[in-house]
């Protein structure tokens, strides 16, 4: 018996370690049960020999290791090939992925993050030289910040998890030359072959289905110079990473090879171990001897009935889970919604825009019918889901006549469904800059008592509700009109909430141009005081029927504070005033506003009034500062929009759609 366990002992050696190499420069695992890999974080194997780098949890991490470094001197070429499968919650949404490494050290994972960073970066080592690691990366999570180009991606990495190139997951079909995408998420076995050129210093990246010949055509080809990696060390260690974020997720590496200066060993698929099942139980065996026997007539008339009620829970399906209970019963379903907007179509199209299309829709009660406006939006979120739906619940609790008030949502599938009020008048821009047939422009008293209640809106959500609310995109269009005329503030697709006495997270620079405050720019995090810098050049639009960017003659960009502010300097600051309003205005009144306006758009943040100050400013009860155009000191446009603020910062956004036009303002 001794004698026999001797023999396996051996033969599982030479499998897993060195199989046909010398000195650990090959080696294969055709499933890791018994194997000595260097394991931390919840990574584990499994009985039956998966090596399972996370097992659900929400924001742990894991990786594994060949237990011995290898001989990478200069930078030597290598070659592997592993089979991995990835369990999500769901079919549609995922935690992050996993990653191939080559790592000079393992103790940089000591100090790495769950979550987006896989488990090898965390926020202050990120894009960092010294990291020296190089990464293949299976990413199913979308981050801007790290500027992934979609949730279903394979990316080549350096010292840093923004990718050096990357492709949509799939593979070229050698017979047909044509592209197959692949779904990272599907729980299905997948295999990716990567091999470094030393001497090109060229990296290739392969994949294809478990069982697929590998194709001919790579996924990707880019240049990686490994010596400036591994800096000239002579070893170096292989392995995987892997994390969750906020949903329960499984990583599996079913099998893995590895060659240096040379191809790496073909995995035997007949021996991988077999991943966990993946569809619904087994019929039981009453099942499979009846139902055949059953008459065809029943068969197809059941067929029917089923196919009818799957297709109309298909078509009305909503997505809820056990933690949105917290946030209380949604009184409306995607059914009602979907009956009162006409299916979503065209005809009740309100408006696009980069956060989503707004359609109109009127609930049909047996007491009275509601108009209301349903929005549509990505279900992908740039936060978590569960935070952005926390969000959503706590803005319901928003109750102020000037702003539109968020009745409730609903989720399906891929979309997110938000309910407010229906404003049969629209939006404010369309009075300003493209009035409507039939209906004048806007006089000086419907102007100011809009303006007078967006800046009472802005007060309460800055200083009257429970916690400070930042709405990030306060501008004419979002400024809704309903029966009365009566402005309310809405679109808080981008509004962010904080408890009082802390600052606001986030540091995306986000909103439109024109209205966005200098300090963006350097600091990309949202304050009241951004609000009012926003609102400034709002009181400017209205007043001036001008938007706050617009190009003059010569082609050049003009800012509509340093062109009032010029008026003020001529001698006369209402002449910068609508020449188009009917019916006279009041002087004082109007100057009051624009240099309002002027104050608030300060390039120094702490000089700006708050908006409970603007509001009492409006009403007479406070007497605005003595102030001149001087007061400004440089231009706004050289402030705002220096190449510095506009090349390091907003370009980002601008191509990815989270900054709006910079002509229209929309």
């Amino acid at each position: 018996m001794l004698l026999e366990h001797f023999h396996l002992a051996t033969l599982f050696l030479l499998l897993v370690t060195t199989a046909g190499g010398v000195g650990g420069q090959k080696f294969t695992y055709n499933g890791f049960a018994g194997s000595n890999l260097d394991l931390d974080g919840v990574a584990g194997v499994t009985p039956n020999g998966l090596l399972m780098l996370t097992n659900g949890p929400i924001q742990m991490k894991g990786h594994a290791f060949h237990p011995s470094p290898l001989p990478f001197r200069a930078a030597r070429s290598f070659s592997t090939t592993f089979v991995f499968s990835i369990f999500g919650q769901y079919i549609d949404l995922s935690a992050p992925g996993l990653a191939f490494v080559v790592t000079t050290s393992k103790e940089m994972h000591a100090t790495a993050l769950p979550g987006q960073f896989l488990g090898l970066l965390n926020t202050t080592n990120n894009t960092n030289p010294n990291a020296h690691f190089f990464a293949v990366e299976l990413d199913t999570l979308l981050n801007v910040d790290f500027r992934d180009i979609n949730s279903n991606h394979v990316g080549i990495n350096v010292d840093s998890l923004v990718s050096r190139a990357a492709a949509d997951a799939g593979y070229y079909d050698d017979a047909t030359g044509r592209f197959q995408n692949l779904s990272l998420i599907s729980r299905k076995a997948m295999q990716v072959w990567v091999d470094y050129d030393g001497a090109a210093t060229e990296i290739t990246v392969t994949m294809a289905p478990l069982g697929l010949a590998r194709p001919s055509k790579p996924l990707l080809r880019t240049t990686v110079d490994l010596s400036t990696v591994l800096q000239h060390q002579d070893t170096a260690y292989v392995g995987f990473s892997s994390a969750t974020a906020v949903l329960f997720a499984r990583h599996f590496i079913v099998g893995w090879s590895f060659a240096l200066d040379g191809p790496a060993p073909t995995l035997d698929i007949s021996s991988l171990p077999a991943l966990p099942p993946t569809g619904p139980k087994p019929r039981s065996r009453v099942l499979e001897i009846v139902l055949p026997i059953a008459s065809a007539t029943v068969v197809l008339a059941v067929g029917i009935a089923v196919y009818i009620f799957v297709r109309r829970r298909l078509r009305y399906a909503e997505v809820r889970e056990d933690w949105e209970s917290a946030f209380g019963p949604q009184p409306f379903s995607y059914k009602d919604l979907y009956q009162a907007t006409k299916g979503f179509s065209d005809t009740n199209l309100l408006g696009a825009g980069g956060f989503g299309s707004v359609y109109k829709g009127v609930l049909r009660k047996p007491d009275m019918d509601t108009e209301v406006a349903v929005k549509r939006v990505s279900h992908q979120s740039r936060q978590g889901m569960k935070e952005f739906i926390a969000e959503v619940a706590s803005m319901r609790r928003l109750h102020h006549r000037n702003l539109v008030q968020l009745l409730g949502y609903c989720r399906r599938k891929g979309e997110l469904l938000l309910v407010y009020d229906h404003m049969p008048n629209g939006s404010l821009d369309k009075y300003l800059h493209d009035p409507m047939p039939g209906k004048g422009m806007l006089e000086w008293a419907q102007r100011f008592h809009i303006i007078r209640g967006v800046a009472s809106g802005l007060s309460y959500l800055h200083e009257d509700w429970e916690q400070i609310v930042i709405h990030r995109d306060v501008k004419a269009s979002n400024v809704l009109l309903d029966g009365e005329m009566n402005g309310r503030l809405g679109d808080f697709g981008l509004a962010r909430l904080h408890d009082h006495g802390s600052d606001a997270q986030t540091t995306h620079v986000v909103g439109t141009m024109g209205y966005l405050a200098p300090e963006l720019g350097h600091t990309g995090r949202a304050t009241p005081s951004t609000d009012v810098f926003a609102f400034g050049a709002f009181l400017l639009e209205v007043t001036c029927g001008r938007r706050p960017i617009e190009q003059d003659e010569r082609n050049n960009r003009v800012m509509l504070v340093d062109w009032v502010a010029e008026q003020w300097r001529k001698g006369s600051i209402t002449k910068a005033a609508d020449v188009r309003m009917p019916n006279s205005f009041c002087l004082d009144q109007v100057s009051l506003v624009l240099k309002l306006g002027i104050l608030c758009c300060h390039p120094l943040h702490n000089a700006r009034p708050t908006m409970r100050q603007v509001v009492q400013y409006l009403d007479g009860d406070l007497p605005l500062p003595e102030f001149s155009p001087v007061y400004l000191g440089s231009t706004m446009l050289e402030l705002m929009y220096s190449a510095e603020f506009f090349n390091k910062n907003l370009m980002t956004y601008v191509s990815s759609g989270v900054i709006s036009d910079l002509s229209t303002g929309r």
